[in-house]
């Protein structure tokens, strides 16, 4: 069985990364500044962790696909997971002003696009 090229898998990993997170660089640091991305997640009594996860997406999304590192692949790759995982489980009605969607807003998703 062949292995898969270190290329292939970046290609892969950022593609997948760029069809999870649908807000531009813009719209998601003008959403983090938002009371409402602040008021949910998981925190110990600091920033949550798709708050911050937020802010790395902000860099990574300025980030030129050769100069990005292990590192950032691993939290790309992350990223895609919590986008899908967190889509599944989509509440019923109208999601507007759901701390669901905002929770996937802060990293990077927007259900509503």
């Amino acid at each position: 069985m062949a292995r898969k090229q270190p290329d292939a898998d970046r290609d892969e990993t950022v593609d997948a990364f760029h069809e999870a997170v649908n807000m531009t660089a813009g719209q998601l640091e003008t959403w983090l500044a938002t009371d409402e991305s602040r008021s949910v997640g998981q925190s110990d009594g600091g920033e949550s962790v798709g708050h911050a996860s937020g802010r790395r997406i902000i860099g990574l999304l300025h980030t030129k696909k050769a100069d990005l590192t292990g590192d950032d692949l691993a939290h790309m790759r992350k990223v895609v997971g919590y986008v899908h995982r967190h889509v599944e489980q989509r509440p019923g009605g109208d999601i507007t002003e759901t701390r669901w969607r905002y929770s996937l807003m802060n990293w990077g998703h927007d259900p509503q696009k």
